[in-house]
């Protein structure tokens, strides 16, 4: 997938520290608590190894040897088997707005429904706007509570889709 020369692809492991840089500047931009959040995860700064089990995947958005953001799919942390999160979507202000964020979260449903997943789940923030928008635009619905236990008490959106 390539749009204005920008590439979706799979993560390797040499774009560890481009994707860590990425998801750590949108904290200070829009504000985001650091605690609570992908900013104090673990597997932030490892997001190639993070990504290596079964029914998982993160794609980045790439051009030029460069990282401007990506989005992944693992399977929800302590809860039923059929459900997936998309997490980890992030993008660097550059690429905004030219219809990479929908064109990733397609990808990531698409691999989704490929590992069998029957719904997914995501988390985010109220501030991130034109993000919920992108989830509304494709099918995902708010629900009153979170689900699984990922950590991000910091996330007080939840959403989900049938997949």
């Amino acid at each position: 997938m390539s749009e204005d020369n920008f590439t979706i692809r799979q993560i390797q492991p040499n774009d560890n520290a481009g994707v860590e840089r990425v998801i750590k500047s949108i904290f200070p931009e829009f504000g985001l608590p650091l605690v609570g959040t992908a900013y104090a995860d673990e597997e932030t700064s490892q997001m190639f190894e993070s990504y290596q089990g079964d029914n998982e995947v993160y794609y980045v958005i790439e051009k030029n040897d460069e990282i401007y953001g990506g989005a992944g799919i693992k399977p929800l942390r302590d809860f039923e088997a059929d459900v997936c999160e998309l997490q980890k979507m992030y993008f660097s202000p550059e690429i905004r707005g030219k219809g990479l964020g929908k064109a990733i979260i397609l990808k990531c449903l698409e691999a989704a429904k490929s590992f069998g997943y029957k719904t997914c789940y995501l988390e985010t923030v109220p501030s991130l706007k034109a993000a919920i928008h992108i989830y509304e635009s494709v099918g995902f619905v708010h629900i009153d509570k979170p689900l699984g236990n990922t950590g991000h008490f910091s996330c007080d959106v939840h959403m989900t889709k049938q997949l």
